[in-house]
């Protein structure tokens, strides 16, 4: 009887913690994350304080600041994947300019000409190699007469709007995502100021060396060369004078006789 009853009590209790086991499996081991870490977040630039301190870029700031420009610039550069590169005249540059003014302009056309020195994009000074292959290229103020041709001569960045051509003189700034660049020119756009461009200066007429300098070869008769010798004419000449003294002298002689 006893034997009965505990092989039932066991054949009870089984089912249960078989049931108990199975609906707690183990917990799984854990395993490391392979998850990327995220990516820094790039650097403020403040262009205002970078072209404060640099240059001196006083002109280009002050119409960038007027302008208002400057807050576009500034979220393209912090906002945005594609940053900024800036071409920055000094402000000799804008002193020099006298023809055309900027002081004819509307202040649209000022806002348009400050957008014309930027592209909507970084580019490092080595990047403007494989640029010059796809120029015009279109700047923050557009395409077509907004455009800009760029080459590269033995590494220095050349810039054509067709009005201005100038070249990078140094790098003010290059960290993606903002990239200044110092140029010699004011950059002007066809848009604004027409098709009808100046024409470069001619240049100066070269002087001939030999002219003003005495040669070194002489004839043999002791004169310089390309100097013709006294012909016949100037021994014709003097005869001639001569002569008319001789009849004068004998017609006074005459008179008196």
């Amino acid at each position: 009887m006893i034997i009965m009853f505990s092989s039932t009590l066991l054949f009870l209790c089984t089912p249960v913690a078989y049931a108990q086991t199975a609906a707690s499996p183990p917990a799984p081991t854990p395993t490391p994350s392979s998850a990327p870490a995220p990516a820094p977040t790039p650097p403020y630039v403040s262009l205002t304080d970078l072209l404060s301190v640099a240059g001196p870029f006083h002109t280009f700031l002050s119409y960038l600041e007027s302008t208002k420009v400057v807050d576009t610039f500034q979220n393209q550069a912090n906002n945005t994947d594609e940053g900024i590169t800036i071409f920055v005249p000094k402000d000799d540059a804008f002193k020099n300019l006298k023809k055309p003014s900027l002081s004819n302009l509307t202040q649209d056309q000022v806002k348009q000409l400050i957008l014309f020195h930027a592209l909507p994009h970084y580019y490092a000074l080595a990047d403007f190699k494989n640029l010059s292959q796809v120029s015009p290229v279109s700047t923050f103020a557009g395409a077509g007469g907004y455009a800009l041709n760029f080459t590269d001569v033995s590494g220095t960045v050349h810039l054509d709007s067709g009005w201005s051509k100038t070249k990078v003189s140094s790098s003010v700034h290059s960290t993606d995502p903002v990239a200044v660049y110092q140029v010699d020119k004011v950059l002007l756009p066809e848009a604004i100021f027409g098709a009808d461009i100046p024409p470069a200066p001619a240049p100066a007429p070269e002087t001939s060396l030999a002219a003003d300098s005495p040669s070194s070869d002489s004839t043999g008769d002791g004169s310089a060369p390309g100097t013709s010798p006294p012909n016949s004419s100037y021994r014709i000449f003097g005869v001639d004078i001569w002569s008319q003294l001789v009849l004068a002298l004998i017609g006074v002689l005459v008179l008196f006789l």
